[in-house]
């Protein structure tokens, strides 16, 4: 082969060679398709933020990196754990050196669509409750600062960082990345959803029809854990009394500590009950055991004090209303709920 054929054939492969790492590069920093099931909306993606492939999955890959805690001990899906729903089957986490919180941690499923995150509603964004158990003593127990300084001794984050924030490792990159991998944690296509908004009569069971009645109705359950025509999302994003834990000495105040206001004692976030069978204990303490232990606490009108929601009151429902109702929380669990950690 002549030299002048050598070096076109060199010149075609070094071509050859960009144009396909740059069609990787760009299938890597290409928008994330977002997946939204039956029964829920678009949410909302800050701009600031927007879902990419590689942030997405840089974001998965720190949710279950437990590198992020001061003693490599406990990740993201330590307390909120795929296989529970995105959640714990315990009242309250186990942290770093043998600390607990003094609070039941929630599904991330589904948080996209919360207006504010934490059981009281101190953060805004999924970005700052992110923020959060990383520095807490009793959580994760490392400050923002040592935690990026720890990360920047990994050469796999070093680059991953500066090619998708092109500034490197910091802390608000950080949970961008976080924040990012949760707000794909979208989980719809329940039983539920296929028959009110698939029109699917067969996917429930006629328990569980009854059920939703009880739920509209008697129950008074959908007051607070809203479902439209349109779409489900089974809270009002709303703060409300309904006396757990009122009955300690020293009970938690929940919103108050963040609001200060009165009205506010004791009242905590309406959490969705989309896969509530999958995140049992329940309530914000996870004082109660089972979702039969729930609808016995509301039927009895929660636990009187001063500050007790004005909606809350004796249900007298029947064992049969208890039974139905019971069916329709178990049709509220999605399918593939396993896929969205793989």
């Amino acid at each position: 082969m002549s030299c002048k054929k050598l070096s076109f054939a060199l010149l075609f492969l070094i071509v050859l060679i960009s144009s396909l790492n740059l069609s990787a590069q760009e299938k890597k920093d290409s928008p994330y398709d977002l997946k939204v099931s039956s029964g829920l909306i678009e949410p909302d993606i800050p701009q600031d933020s927007l879902l990419t492939i590689s942030k997405v999955a840089l974001g998965k890959k720190l949710y279950f990196d437990k590198r992020l805690s001061i003693d490599d001990t406990v990740s993201c899906a330590t307390c909120h754990d795929p296989k529970l729903g995105f959640a714990e089957n315990k009242k309250v986490s186990d942290g770093v050196k043998g600390g607990k919180g003094k609070r039941n941690a929630p599904s991330v499923l589904n948080a996209v669509f919360y207006d504010l995150q934490f059981w009281d509603g101190r953060a805004e964004s999924l970005e700052e409750q992110a923020k959060g158990p990383i520095a807490n003593p009793v959580e994760m127990g490392i400050s923002h600062e040592a935690l990026v300084e720890k990360l920047k001794k990994e050469e796999e984050y070093l680059k991953e960082f500066q090619d998708i924030f092109g500034n490197g490792i910091t802390v608000d990159n950080i949970v961008k990345a976080i924040a990012s991998y949760e707000r794909t944690l979208i989980s719809g296509n329940s039983p539920f959803d296929r028959y009110m908004y698939g029109n699917d009569k067969k996917a429930l069971s006629d328990s569980a029809k009854r059920g939703i009645d009880v739920f509209k109705n008697k129950g008074r359950c959908i007051t607070c854990h809203e479902f439209l025509e349109s779409y489900a999302s089974f809270t009002d994003n709303k703060f409300h009394n309904i006396g757990v834990g009122m009955d300690k000495p020293d009970p938690d105040l929940g919103r108050y500590e963040v609001t200060k206001s009165s009205k506010d004692k004791g009242a905590f976030k309406t959490p969705t009950l989309r896969n509530i069978t999958l995140t049992a204990p329940y309530m914000h303490d996870g004082s109660e055991a089972t979702l039969d232990d729930v609808i016995e606490f509301y039927n009895k009108g929660g636990i009187n004090n001063p500050n007790l929601d004005g909606g809350m009151r004796q249900l007298d429902l029947a064992k049969e209303e208890k039974a139905d109702l019971i069916e329709f929380l178990k049709s509220l669990t999605s399918e593939g709920i396993e896929n969205l950690a793989k």
